[in-house]
């Protein structure tokens, strides 16, 4: 009975993602103008900012038949989609002020926005007077912020059923939300490749820029590299996280535990210097019941805000517009790449591009890890 139990819940649950994945980026080419100074930057925050506002709000209209309906499910945990709204709101605030700081230098889409009621009452009405610098980029726009959030609350109206990096399941895992204002951080996932891979050519473009950033490595994959010979060089002046054993969700794999505790002995006997104690969660799933295991292991679950979605038929440009319109939006983040996937690399590279002179900041892998 049991397992009968478990296979039906199984399949309950592969019926509740059973929509394909929709994945989206935006062109950035609709907006008129390069990011090429702060206040640029943050002329284009508050246009994204007040852009996604507008679907929030116009999401919150819709009722519970209307919110299923739309997003392809039979039902929704409308308490967490209520709790995911409510907390893009307060970010789309504090980022909204943030991004205010520099309207003496350039007033596009500065309003009278004095508190979250005045952010809501001109979201609900953005568009209607942009003007025709920009009139371009409005319908864009909404359109990629619709399909965006869609995105977001459809695995908030999973949420715990399939836990997934929308949500936190306790205090003590990490987001990007605690970084500081035009911060953010690099994040790789699904390697190490076989030598000579995207996971090398990365790394080591990594290191030609003076950068660095988390490689959330698979303990097979890694047992596989140093099998092939020493992987001390591949991640040096980089960190080192833990994926798990395998890429597979560790929500429901019996042996979760050991899959930790192999793949972090495998980092810590292989790469100690750049070991950091983090677990990225593939495909963001966990357990609610793991914190007491994780903090045996010295382990925090570390998530992410910003996916470039490279994992997808999304060109690398495209991936990296993806990720500098969310960056615009939230203004600091942790962002996830796959080193796994060669359009990585030619993603940052457009990316690093584009906001070269943007005023914004690289967080130390180093610093985050071990915060």
């Amino acid at each position: 009975m049991r397992i009968a139990f478990a296979m039906l819940a199984g399949l309950l649950s592969l019926g509740a993602q059973a929509a394909p994945a929709d994945f989206v980026s935006f062109d950035r080419t609709l907006w008129p103008e390069q990011v090429d100074s702060p206040a640029l930057f943050d002329v284009a925050s508050r246009a994204e900012i007040l852009s996604f506002g507008r679907v929030l709000h116009e999401s919150e209209m819709l009722d519970e038949h209307a919110l299923t309906q739309r997003l392809g499910l039979r039902q929704v945990n409308l308490a967490v989609v209520r709790a995911v709204r409510a907390r893009m709101w307060q970010r789309l605030w504090s980022s909204y002020q943030q991004a205010q700081r520099s309207c003496e230098q350039d007033a596009s889409f500065c309003y009278p926005v004095e508190s979250m009621a005045d952010l809501r009452t001109q979201a609900a009405t953005f568009a209607a007077d942009v003007g025709t610098f920009y009139s371009g980029w409005v319908e864009p726009s909404h359109q990629f912020h619709s399909r965006y959030l869609d995105e977001q609350l459809r695995k908030a109206a999973l949420f715990p059923q399939t836990t997934s990096e929308v949500e936190k399941l306790s205090s003590h895992e990490r987001s990007g939300e605690e970084l500081n204002d035009r911060m953010f951080l690099l994040t790789f996932v699904g390697g190490p490749t076989p030598a000579g891979g995207s996971s090398d050519a990365l790394a080591e473009f990594l290191r030609r820029q003076k950068l660095d950033g988390i490689f959330f490595v698979l303990g097979n994959r890694l047992q596989q590299r140093r099998d092939a010979g020493p992987v001390a060089r591949l991640y040096a002046g980089q960190c080192v996280g833990i994926q798990g054993w395998e890429y597979r969700s560790h929500a429901q794999w019996q042996g979760w535990e050991d899959s930790l505790r192999r793949s972090q002995a495998r980092v810590q006997a292989d790469l100690p210097e750049q070991y950091v104690p983090l677990f990225r969660p593939p495909y963001g799933q966990r357990r609610s019941d793991g914190e007491g295991f994780m903090a045996s292991q010295h382990l925090r679950v570390s998530l992410w805000d910003i996916d470039a979605q490279d994992d997808g038929p999304l060109t690398a440009e495209a991936s990296a517009q993806r990720v500098l319109t969310l960056m615009l939006l939230w203004r600091k983040g942790v962002i996830q790449f796959h080193d796994s996937l060669p359009k990585a690399q030619p993603a940052l590279e457009w990316l690093l591009q584009s906001t070269a002179q943007s005023g914004i900041g690289w967080e130390g892998c180093r610093e985050y890890g071990v915060r």
